[in-house]
Formats: C-alpha cells, structure tokens, sequence
C-alpha cells in the first residue's frame, strides 16, 4: 500500500506542476497539502491498490495502446471494403466472447479495446465474457479476440509475460 501511495503521491505532484507551473513557495505549499490529502483520503478508504493506481504499467499499457491502434487501422479497411462494396456484405451477428482478463481494470480495458475497433461493440460485460455486436461474421470468431484479451491483462499488469507477437 504504501508504494501505491508514493506512486500516487509523485503522480499527482507532476500532475499539479504540469498544470500550474507555480514556484511560489505558499502556492507549492498547498499544491504539496493537496497532494498529501488526496493520498490520505485514499489510503483511509482502502483503495490505494493497482486498480486506483494503475501507473505502475505505464509502458505495457503504452505498447498495448500502440498495438491496439494498429488492430484498429486493420479493422477500419476491413469496415470501409464491405460497407463501400457494391453487394454491401455487412451481416450482424451477436456472440460470447470468453474474458480472460480477471480484474475489473483489465476486463474495463478489453470491453473497451472491443469497442475502440471499428465494427464490434461491447453490448453485454459478465463475469467470464462478453456479448460483442460485430458488423461482420468474420468479425466475430472468439479466437479473434484471444490475442487482445490476452494482451489487455498484460498491458494492466495481470500477467507478467508479453503476449507472443501473432503476426497481427
């Protein structure tokens, strides 16, 4: 707990500089109580863990970010060639897709990846998976979804090992 509120603490101080850009020393002053209160708030209410202070897995979540927008690029051609087809080959479909991620952190992230990619969107979030609307039925093959679940728990810290790059 108490290196989640460091953490917090020196995330909140850059944050507040950022923002400000004050050195008068009364002003850094209350900037710095202002800090310590928040982070005294939080430990007091129990939530000074990797949920509440997710900067830990900065750079996981940077590369998963960088990955997810290519996956998204790849999703977009794949939306613009059937909706601009003469034929119009859109078919909806509705499926289960299992959520690996365990922490609400990690499922919020897939959810969200999900709904990011142009052409599924997260209907339904239960506790072991999720109802995705895909746009197209090539779209909506679970195993699709494998790498980005897996990639989600690591880009949050569930999973220590970097998923294996899949060509994709």
């Amino acid at each position: 707990m108490l290196r989640y509120g460091l953490v917090l603490a020196v995330v909140l101080a850059i944050y507040w500089f950022a923002l400000s850009f004050y050195t008068i020393p009364l002003i850094v002053a209350f900037g710095v109580i202002s800090v310590l209160l928040v982070v005294a708030l939080c430990a007091r209410m129990k939530i000074l863990d990797e949920e509440t202070v997710p900067y830990l897995f900065t750079l996981p979540t940077i590369v998963y970010l960088f990955w997810l927008g290519k996956e998204i690029v790849k999703a977009n051609v794949q939306v613009v060639k059937a909706v601009l087809s003469p034929d119009m080959e859109v078919s909806p479909t509705m499926v289960r897709i299992p959520s690996s991620p365990r922490t609400e952190i990690g499922k919020t992230m897939f959810g969200n990846s999900i709904t990011l990619t142009p052409g599924t969107v997260t209907v339904e979030m239960e506790e072991n998976e999720i109802l995705v609307h895909a746009l197209l039925t090539e779209m909506s093959d679970p195993e699709d979804f494998k790498a980005m679940a897996e990639r989600a728990a690591w880009a949050v810290g569930e999973t220590r090992e970097r998923p294996l790059e899949d060509g994709s």
